[in-house]
């Protein structure tokens, strides 16, 4: 069963797109507020809690506090409330179980047990939103019935599962092929090279570097011949400048976010001063959108938005502000107190919530504050993308994803996690992400492999890369600054080779499960507490998923770790990977076990009345053939397999 309620005056997320009927009294295990702003319930000492996306901490959210509020933060520590995302679901898992979906685009507060370790309250900044109650016959069901209200989950292409190397910033088309002729030569599989800020005009939307990357028309052809798709980045910020077509066309129709007065709001990101397109606008919507069109002409079919909780260096206002108290430091004899205020100045300059609060859209001839429907922005400006797709492109797939996000985006594109770092423990938190950004709809995802701040080892790059190699999105991605983190460039060339290569022989089981579950509203990453409910030693794992149907996976994500301790629900086969033929195949009981795990290995454990599979090796997603297998399951054992190959197109197979 599914209860909707409704309090004051909610604004139209789309995010749900079925109708139900408004209830008025809430189940008796929630208690609402007089003001309507929160409600609490009480937690029994063994209930889970999962849910909320893109978030820190475990699979089980219990215990800690997070805010929903798109936020700019390259830092993922444990100590933070917010990341790029806002996925306001979640269900409780225990005495009562059940799911609650808060749909509300401004700040939403989530204290699971923070303040009482047996209350749960979520509250909300105004009471003018839409509260949804999901109850089922356990968690699964319940999640599937959520799935099915907000819609089909975004469907990538097949060749948006190869391998993708990325860095900010690849400056020239020459340097592209550097790094493709490093694959190539090197003979490590690749689809794709990612092109991040430098590749335009002076960091302008929807422009290329003429001095960069002459003719690039033929040479996005030159690199389709090589069997590489170029993934150009887009940012959510117009550069303010006269003669830029797209500036000038959007300030001519009134097309930009308008401060108190009117006028437009400046702010600044790369390219300095610049505007921000009214993406809740559906006039803006389609405006920006067709303007991929000049992008897609020249041969690009992928894309990533980015910067668009939106991200903001500072604002023309606050900067004079800023600049005008600074005057009062100057020369003077700074004690510890003046000196911290100094630095919060000029520090509070990005990403202010006092900016956030002075600009406003026009929804629907109605002026809205940005505050109170922030974490919609990067949502739209990806849907405005995507609607665009179906004009341009209607019999193609385009490879979309998003830094920021709201439930209701995962209809348009993916995401990816956004700027961590190389941490080990960020192997480990990408593992808690998964299942519940699948929870929420998204099911292309990934995060950057390897880290996206900081500098690699090439220890971390391994472990990082075998938990990389099943996630849908497999992407290394390093920033400005920091260690060149390309395969090819490492000793161990051969290793990286085998697992990237091993990546690929697993593409048809990876985009067969990942299809099944976008086709029947499953999860492809599952926890262990979920897909064995009747097992209470499973229901506190967090280091071990499933993936998909058949297979589990427990990667080693703790540094000078050459082994690792795996629970086993049933009894599994184990496959020992050290490269797509090299392999053990070994029977495992139900249990405890310690098992050693080599750098160079990869550990897939079968279930026992289910068979594992993989393909051939290959360089590219444009070799892909699904009619050479290799077949893994217990002794004996005999089935068949509904392989998916497009989302209404399967074919059984048989060991």
């Amino acid at each position: 069963m599914i209860f909707k309620y409704a309090f004051g005056r909610p604004f139209k997320t789309d995010a749900v797109i079925k109708s139900f009927p408004l209830v008025n009294s809430l189940p008796d295990y929630i208690e609402m507020s007089q003001d309507k702003k929160s409600f609490t319930a009480k937690l029994g000492v063994d209930d889970i809690i999962y849910g909320l996306g893109e978030s820190v901490r475990g699979i089980n959210k219990r215990g800690f506090r997070y805010i929903s509020n798109c936020t700019d933060d390259f830092s993922h520590t444990e100590d933070k409330s917010s990341l790029y995302a806002a996925h306001n679901f979640f269900v409780v898992d225990g005495e009562e179980t059940y799911g609650i979906y808060v749909d509300f685009p401004g700040k939403v507060y989530f204290d699971f047990g923070y303040t009482d370790l047996d209350t749960l309250t979520v509250s909300v900044e105004e009471a003018n939103y839409e509260l949804y109650v999901v109850e089922g016959d356990n968690v699964m069901d319940i999640i599937k019935k959520f799935r099915e209200i907000i819609g089909q989950s975004y469907v990538a292409p097949k060749w948006a599962f190869g391998y993708q190397q990325s860095r900010w910033s690849y400056n020239t088309a020459d340097e592209v092929r550097e790094i493709v002729r490093g694959y190539r030569d090197n003979h490590i599989p690749i689809d794709a090279v990612y092109l991040d800020i430098d590749y335009m005009d002076n960091y302008k939307d929807f422009t290329v570097s003429e001095k960069a990357f002459p003719d690039f028309k033929n040479f996005v052809s030159e690199m389709k011949d090589n069997n590489i798709h170029l993934v150009p980045i887009i940012d959510a910020a117009v550069k303010k400048e006269r003669g830029y077509d797209v500036y000038e066309e959007g300030a001519a129709k009134d097309y930009f976010c308008k401060d108190e007065d009117g006028n437009d709001f400046v702010t600044a990101v790369w390219p300095g001063k610049s505007l921000l397109p009214d993406f809740l606008n559906e006039k803006v919507r389609d405006w920006f959108g067709m303007k991929y069109k000049r992008l897609i002409d020249m041969g690009i079919d992928g894309f990533w938005n980015d910067m668009n909780e939106p991200a903001l260096f500072y604002s023309e206002k606050n900067l004079k502000k800023t600049m005008e108290e600074l005057k009062k430091y100057v020369g003077k004899d700074l004690s510890l107190q003046e000196l911290w205020d100094f630095k919060d100045l000029v520090n509070g300059l990005a990403n202010s919530p006092s900016d956030y609060r002075s600009f406003y859209h026009n929804f629907n001839g109605e002026k809205v504050c940005h505050e109170r429907v922030h974490n919609l922005y990067g949502y739209f400006m990806t849907r405005a993308a995507a609607e665009a797709f179906r004009i341009i492109e209607p019999d193609k797939k385009v490879l979309m994803f998003s830094r920021a996000s709201y439930i209701g985006m995962h209809r348009y594109a993916g995401i990816w996690t956004g700027d961590n770092s190389s941490w080990w423990s960020h192997i480990e938190l990408i593992m808690h992400q998964l299942p519940n950004m699948n929870m929420c709809g998204f099911m292309y995802v990934g995060a950057d492999t390897g880290g996206f701040n900081n500098n690699a080892t090439e220890d971390l790059l391994m472990r990082f890369t075998e938990l990389s190699m099943f996630t849908p999105l497999m992407r290394n991605h390093a920033a400005l600054g920091t260690r060149p983190q390309e395969f090819f460039r490492y000793k161990n060339i051969k290793t990286f080779r085998n697992l990237v290569t091993l990546r690929y022989g697993m593409i048809p089981y990876l985009y067969s499960e990942y299809l099944k579950s976008v086709k029947f509203n499953t999860l492809m990453f599952t926890p262990l507490g979920i897909a064995f409910p009747e097992d209470r030693i499973c229901r506190h794992i967090e280091d071990q998923l499933m993936v998909g149907e058949n297979i589990m996976i427990a990667p080693v994500y703790k540094q000078n770790t050459f082994g690792r301790y795996v629970y086993l629900p049933e009894d599994m086969t184990m496959i020992r990977f050290r490269s797509l033929e090299d392999r053990d195949v070994v029977p495992l009981r139900k249990g405890h076990h310690y098992i050693n795990v080599a750098l160079h290995e990869v550990l897939v454990f079968v279930r026992k009345d289910k068979f594992f599979f993989t393909g051939k090796a290959i360089q590219s997603t444009a070799e892909l053939e699904n009619n050479e297998y290799t077949f893994y399951c217990a002794d004996g054992y005999k089935g068949e397999y509904e392989l998916f190959t497009e989302i209404y197109k399967s074919e059984r197979i048989h060991n």
